[in-house]
């Protein structure tokens, strides 16, 4: 029963969805229907007019950050692993402790319950696992320990891109991924979706992207939203189809 209003503007009302794993769902409609703004709400940025999103515990979710300019002070390969918070927090703190010139005992055991979770979480395969991204991604070796603000935007969307599906989050929110990428990059996130089993939903308005990569279609129009099984496509024909069923019943209505 979600409704999201802005002052008197309502951009869904009573939306009753699930989305589930090993599904990717693209959501589609008119500019200003609030397909970023659906996004959004999904990942507890803003808040709903009415009812609620439930989320499983202890489900991790990743987006897609839109400000290229928010990490410019940081090095690019740290970007990437900021996707999974709770190891970058871990590995900082670390740091900190080892270059503490007055090194306590408590400082030694707190390093240690450090080092363990770290270890647990892989936390020394990090780096190496965020450069995989990047090559993967097209994003060459020696930007990698570059600070982002040296980069030319098209990398920055591609280091932005990794981040977000670093940690391999259960619910992953890609609003317009292929913007300012090249056909090789689009072509490893496309088959990276389509392999990913957990939860995809994206945004885009790429029609070969969406039927590449989308099971199903969420369209927002007139302050509804609807789900569609199937691709782009799919959910195009079914759309006309349905346009037309109510075309031919107003006319029956009116001959009658």
């Amino acid at each position: 029963d979600v409704t999201l209003r802005f002052g008197t503007k309502t951009l869904f009302s009573d939306v009753n969805l699930k989305f589930v794993n090993n599904e990717c769902y693209g959501i589609v409609g008119a500019n200003g229907a609030g397909k970023s703004t659906f996004l959004k709400l999904l990942n507890g940025d803003i808040e709903t007019t009415h009812g609620e999103i439930i989320i499983p515990k202890n489900e991790r979710i990743s987006i897609l950050e839109q400000d290229h300019y928010k990490y410019d002070e940081e090095m690019v390969i740290d970007v990437v692993i900021m996707g999974n918070k709770k190891l970058y927090d871990i590995r900082e703190e670390k740091n900190k402790l080892y270059q503490k010139s007055d090194f306590t005992d408590a400082d030694g055991i707190k390093l240690g319950e450090l080092e363990a979770e770290f270890l647990d979480m892989n936390g020394w395969d990090a780096e190496t696992d965020a450069s995989k991204l990047h090559s993967n991604l097209g994003v060459d070796i020696n930007l990698h320990y570059l600070k982002m603000k040296e980069l030319e935007n098209n990398d920055k969307v591609k280091v932005l891109l990794a981040k977000s599906i670093f940690q391999n989050p259960d619910i992953l929110l890609l609003d317009e991924p292929t913007n300012n990428l090249d056909i090789n990059a689009i072509n490893w996130l496309s088959e990276f979706i389509i392999n990913y089993q957990n939860c995809v939903i994206v945004v885009s308005h790429d029609r070969h992207f969406l039927n590449t990569v989308c099971t199903s279609i969420v369209d927002i129009d007139y302050h509804k939203m609807t789900l569609y099984k199937g691709n782009y496509d799919f959910f195009v024909e079914s759309n006309l189809l349905m346009q037309k069923q109510i075309k031919d019943a107003n006319k029956k209505r009116e001959e009658k």
